[in-house]
């Protein structure tokens, strides 16, 4: 893939060193049954999700609130390298096909997957058209959502 610099004008990044292995974090992302476990923060829950982990494969995932509402996203995978890279949009659906976003804005996220020691460095990026989207992600709570999803991944996975 080629390498993607963080724009800080556009993107919010989420980067840890977690204490779960590469492959877990990977299974944990790349598995519909084990993503709806961990994905969406408590008390929200990942209702269903579909995922062909293959450029162009669909990235289908449906939040639901404490409340009961359901919130369908569609989404395509543009890079899926095993254990490394997984980068998927909300821009386009399965095929590459443009999409219009029914609610919010479009973004691109880039998740990273290192090794480091016996667990792994975690980089998590949200990349968005401009710094309107960005700011609206940013104050929906990104980084304490997905800081929050990232530890429940990390107390699923310990359990593997």
């Amino acid at each position: 893939m080629t390498v993607y610099t963080v724009n800080p004008e556009l993107d919010l990044v989420l980067e840890r060193t977690v204490d779960v292995a590469p492959e877990l974090v990977w299974r944990a992302w790349t598995t519909p049954e084990l993503l709806m476990q961990w994905f969406t923060p408590k008390p929200w829950s990942t209702v269903a999700c579909e995922i062909d982990l293959r450029p162009g494969g669909r990235f289908d995932n449906t939040m639901r609130s404490p409340e009961g509402q359901e919130f369908p996203h569609s989404g395509c995978i543009l890079v899926a390298e095993e254990g490394r890279t997984l980068v998927f949009t909300s821009a386009l659906g399965p095929g590459f096909r443009p999409q219009v976003v029914q609610e919010g804005f479009a973004f691109t996220a880039v998740i990273r997957i290192e090794p480091d020691g016996t667990g792994t460095k975690y980089t998590a990026i949200a990349i968005h058209p401009d710094a309107a989207a960005k700011k609206s992600h940013e104050e929906m709570g990104f980084h304490e959502g997905w800081g929050a999803a990232l530890d429940q991944l990390v107390d699923l996975m310990r359990s593997h």
